[in-house]
């Protein structure tokens, strides 16, 4: 099948996808966030980068979080493994390649001491169990259940005192 559009509008929707700061992306990070986990962004863990530049690092807890589109990065999902007919070559090697890089990239990281999760655009549809998947992966080694650090946050105050303050 022919493509429907002129090489020049397929070349400025291409040109709109984006690798940072995706929908799917922003989702998880939201979702974390309301849970009170606080983490870097883009692969920074301190002043380096690390291998693939991960969505979510969590230096303290030494993990990071992925957050990948299925078609782009070639998921066993319907929508992962639906070819374009269009060109058909260049996108069986350029998402092959992609593949390839995604499993060097975790194995480096995972070498270096980082524990990896990937999250997948298609597990975005059920929230609650992403939740459960990004707490359990996140506290997991801490002996934190999901309901305990949600309970800790929520007894801290908003606003400490200082010390020496008469306030109540």
């Amino acid at each position: 099948m022919a493509d429907k559009l002129t090489p020049e509008q397929r070349s400025w929707n291409m040109s709109r996808i984006r690798g940072k700061d995706t929908k799917p992306e922003l989702l998880v990070r939201r979702l974390l966030h309301a849970k009170c986990y606080r983490y870097r962004l883009h692969g920074r863990a301190g002043s380096r980068r690390l291998p693939g530049n991960p969505d979510l690092v969590f230096a303290g807890r030494r993990k990071v979080i992925f957050v990948n589109g299925c078609f782009w990065h070639f998921h066993d999902c319907r929508a992962g493994l639906h070819a374009p007919q269009a060109n058909a070559a260049f996108w069986e090697a350029k998402r092959t390649r992609t593949r390839e890089r995604d499993a060097r990239q975790r194995s480096e990281l995972e070498a270096a001491g980082w524990e990896v999760l990937t999250v997948w655009e298609c597990q975005l549809k059920d929230s609650s169990a992403l939740e459960n998947r990004l707490v359990q992966f996140l506290d997991l080694h801490l002996n934190i259940s999901p309901q305990s650090h949600q309970e800790t946050h929520n007894s801290l105050p908003d606003h400490p005192q200082a010390p020496g303050s008469d306030l109540p």
